[in-house]
Order: C-alpha cells, then structure tokens, then sequence
C-alpha cells in the first residue's frame, strides 16, 4: 500500500476481501497514514456463532473479531466494513443462527452477503452429520438478507449531511453521475449536461438524502 502510494497518478488504493486473522493494529495505524487509502474494509466473518466458527476450523472468534473491528474505527471512524455470511452449514442449530444474527446487527456492518452452504464433494463438511434441509437454510438466508438490508439502510442514513470526495466512475444514460465514496459508497448526482461526462473525476459532493440503489 506504501509503495503504491508513492506512485504517480495514483489517487486511491482500494483493498479485497482480508482475512482477519491477519490484520494489526500496526498495519491499520501504517495504513491511516496513506493519504489515498480507502477505509473499506470487507473481513470475511463467515458466522458470528463461535461454535460454527470452530465448526469450520476459522481462525479467530467472534470476539477477536469485533475487536478488530474496534480498532478499524477508532483509526478510521467513516470506515464501512462489509462481509460475507454463511448459513446452513452442517450442524448449525437455531440456537447457533440466532448467535450469528445477533453478532451481526452488534457489529453493524455496511453490507453483507449472505450465502447458504452447498454440499461440495470431497470437502469435510460434506460428510458431517446433522446437515441442514433447504427449506431451513432458505429461511435462515432469507433472515440474514433482512437484516443486511437493514444495516446497509443504517449505513447510508449515516452519510447524510458529510461532503466526501466521490471518484466518478460512468453515467446513467443522461440522468446521472455514478461515483463512490472513499468509503465505497455508491453516489449519483444529476447531470446538468447530457455531453459533459465527469469520468475519472474526483469532485466533493454533499450528501442529501440515502437510499439503497
């Protein structure tokens, strides 16, 4: 990130998905010092039940977790963090799920992606007992995709009022400007020209209103 930074013409560096186990404190303090670091942080949570967690033999808890995720927005307060969420694994009870539900509104993520576990031959998984019906893990993936929904519409409520730089990346036909946030907030203004295009642009933009494109 340090040495991309020192590039010429580079004005944003942007990271994917991390695996949590493998981020410090140090690393978040050297990356705040980045003047064109993204604070978008997508950390693979996978379920906030530590029995699954361990079912799945991820490396971290659901408290280690949210103690990184502390530390992210201490360092980056605008910071949208965002993962992946998966249900139905074998042997995932309501009593687990309900777990995971509860970490994942705590935490408060910008979005998530919810997926429902699918048998892949060969895997562990694949042969463990107790696995879960398709109508339960429909159910349960239904749940979890409310709940995101909810949070995202949280998230964006919160960007309301802040005037944040949005790198302009295509048009909407002649109506609008699409562009994201530092952050990876999607942003769309009017166009005021139908010739005019503000691709590779970065202008700030005040926030007026939210909603889930």
């Amino acid at each position: 990130i340090e040495a991309v930074s020192h590039t010429d013409g580079v004005e944003r560096i942007r990271l994917g998905s991390l695996e949590p186990e493998r981020i410090t404190e140090q690393d978040l303090i050297r990356m705040s010092s980045v003047k064109s670091f993204c604070p978008q942080f997508h950390l693979s949570l996978q379920s906030g039940c530590d029995r699954t967690l361990a079912a799945m033999n991820r490396r971290y808890t659901s408290a280690q977790y949210s103690e990184l995720v502390e530390k992210i927005r201490k360092i980056f307060p605008d910071a949208s963090i965002t993962t992946d969420i998966m249900v139905g694994l074998p042997g995932e009870t309501d009593e687990d799920f309900e777990e995971s539900l509860r970490f994942v509104e705590k935490t408060g993520f910008s979005k998530i992606h919810v997926f429902p576990y699918s048998v892949r031959a060969g895997t562990k998984a694949a042969s463990m007992k107790n696995q879960i019906s398709a109508s339960v893990k429909s159910r349960r993936a239904s749940e979890m995709t409310l709940l995101g929904e909810k949070l995202e519409k949280d998230f964006l409520k919160n960007q309301i009022g802040k005037t944040v730089p949005i790198l302009f990346e295509k048009e909407n036909c002649t109506d609008f400007h699409r562009g994201y946030s530092p952050n990876y907030t999607l942003v769309k203004i009017k166009r005021t020209s139908p010739i005019k295009s503000l691709r590779n642009m970065i202008f700030y933009v005040n926030i007026k209103e939210a909603k889930c494109f």
